[in-house]
């Protein structure tokens, strides 16, 4: 956000991508979602996932870049995996395997000899 009167020289970048409510097949700003949005732009105070006061230097930094993504981590919606009871099952299957082959090749084996 670029602002004339602010007392530092830094941008405020703000992701407003869950500050909306659909309707139909529109995305509309209630007054809460105005409302938040403005008290984070009055507040200038960084929130994780929602609003990051950047330094211009910062700024020059990243290439000039001011992509709100390039400052703003989005909310990590990525489902978490237990590595290790991933690999207990893992196992578990490969053990499972070996002994249908076992006995697929002791069933083969019998049809082979009574030809």
């Amino acid at each position: 956000m670029l602002k004339k009167s602010k007392s530092d020289n830094a941008v405020l970048f703000v992701d407003a991508t869950n500050e909306f409510k659909r309707v139909g097949n529109k995305n509309k700003l209630t007054p809460d979602n105005q409302q938040n949005i403005l008290l984070a732009l009055e507040g200038r105070e960084d929130e994780d996932h929602f609003i990051k006061l950047v330094s211009n230097e910062d700024i020059a930094g990243n290439g000039y870049n001011i992509a709100v993504s390039s400052y703003v981590e989005r909310v990590d919606t990525h489902e978490v995996v237990d590595i290790a009871r991933l690999n207990a099952e893992i196992a578990q299957i490969v053990a499972r395997q070996a002994e249908l082959r076992t006995s697929i090749d002791a069933i083969v084996a019998d049809l082979e000899h009574a030809e």
